[in-house]
């Protein structure tokens, strides 16, 4: 048998406080590196696309001290950050995309369209997105508010929730487009998105203060209050989108966004600690719930994914109140690097054609 010619492609992951890379020869994963932040890390930078540098030497350096040169890549393939509403796909990186993102630039997952366009035009190859935050499938009734000019918008984590959707119809042996499933991505941002055979019809915006708070955003406030807290007087526009985004939730209530930390101080007795992590478990299974309504009851499975589903504890804080809904799977970590591989290998085999953003 013809051996299978060697296709090296790195791909770039960065998250709120981290970032991931990891090498694929095609299909088969052959390094992985995460490199971590702490908040005193980013704090000195006052954007996130001030973070470029920074993270580009970091992942520069992992790839040196790991023995890989850059001229072996075929590509490089970085997470989709906020572009205009479009379908899930794999996109090209161009000028265009590299001008929207600039655009919304809050998050970190901005970064990952430029730090994959860099690299990869240091070795005169292509660079990709697979399925940005911004996939759009949601139905017309989910983006209505109580406020004309005011809308629901779809921002999630997409990448991981696709991927793992489409793992769990497996373990229920169903198709993706035949299946209902809720899936919970629980990370440094929690998203909970409503997949309705092969669609997510539903979903908080995970990036700007919607559904459930996690371990740096606020989540949804209550409207009058956040008003009142907005013209205080007390906070520049700067600082009411960092304390939504970066400085809310956990990190607001104890002063770490380490839900490991946080998970013995309510071990040693902190009650403040406690709270707030039986709150954020809490404040999940109330939307689930929600999605568990969108669909009329009609639920296949309940699926968690991300970092905080390593933590059986927590997991079985919110279980104990869905658990009735529907079976419940459980895939800890993330997905997402493979996603993006899988993504760039359909376009490279022809079996997918790679869009362009415009």
């Amino acid at each position: 048998m013809r051996a299978r010619k060697d296709r090296f492609i790195l791909a770039i992951n960065p998250g709120s406080t981290s970032t991931k890379i990891a090498v694929y020869n095609n299909d088969k994963e052959i390094y992985v590196e995460e490199i971590n932040y702490t908040l005193q890390d980013l704090s000195k930078y006052t954007s996130v696309m001030d973070q470029l540098d920074f993270r580009k030497f970091n992942i520069l350096s992992c790839l040196k001290n790991a023995g890989f040169a850059l001229d072996g890549f075929v590509c490089i393939v970085g997470r989709g950050g906020r572009l205009k509403p479009i379908p899930a796909g794999t996109y090209l990186v161009n000028e265009a995309m590299l001008r929207e993102l600039k655009k919304n630039s809050e998050h970190a997952s901005t970064l990952g369209a430029f730090l994959a366009k860099d690299i990869a035009d240091r070795i005169g190859v292509t660079s990709y997105v697979v399925d940005p935050i911004s996939v759009d499938e949601m139905d017309d009734l989910a983006r209505v508010t109580g406020i004309p000019g005011i809308q629901r918008e779809s921002i999630f984590h997409a990448l991981n929730q696709k991927a793992v959707a489409r793992r769990a119809a497996v373990a229920l042996n169903m198709t993706y487009s035949k299946a209902n499933l809720i899936v919970a991505h629980l990370g440094g941002g929690i998203s909970i998105g409503v997949h309705k055979k092969g669609k997510v019809v539903d979903v908080n915006n995970a990036l700007y203060g919607d559904g459930p708070f996690a371990p740096t955003r606020s989540g949804g406030l209550p409207a009058w209050a956040c008003v009142e807290y907005a013209v205080s007087g007390k906070y520049t526009l700067d600082d009411l989108k960092k304390n939504i985004m970066t400085r809310g939730g956990v990190a607001a209530y104890l002063g770490t966004d380490d839900m490991k930390v946080v998970k013995e101080m309510a071990r040693q007795g902190d009650r403040e600690a406690r709270i707030v992590y039986e709150a954020m478990a809490y404040q999940i299974a109330k939307e689930i719930g929600a999605g568990a309504a969108v669909l009329s009851g009609k639920v296949d499975a309940i699926v968690f994914t991300g970092g905080l589903a390593y933590d059986n504890k927590f997991v079985n804080l919110i279980r104990k109140r869905i658990g009735f809904i529907a079976r419940v799977l459980v895939y800890p970590g993330s997905n997402e690097m493979n996603a993006l591989v899988q993504g760039v290998l359909r376009v490279l085999r022809h079996k997918e054609k790679a869009k362009e953003y415009r």
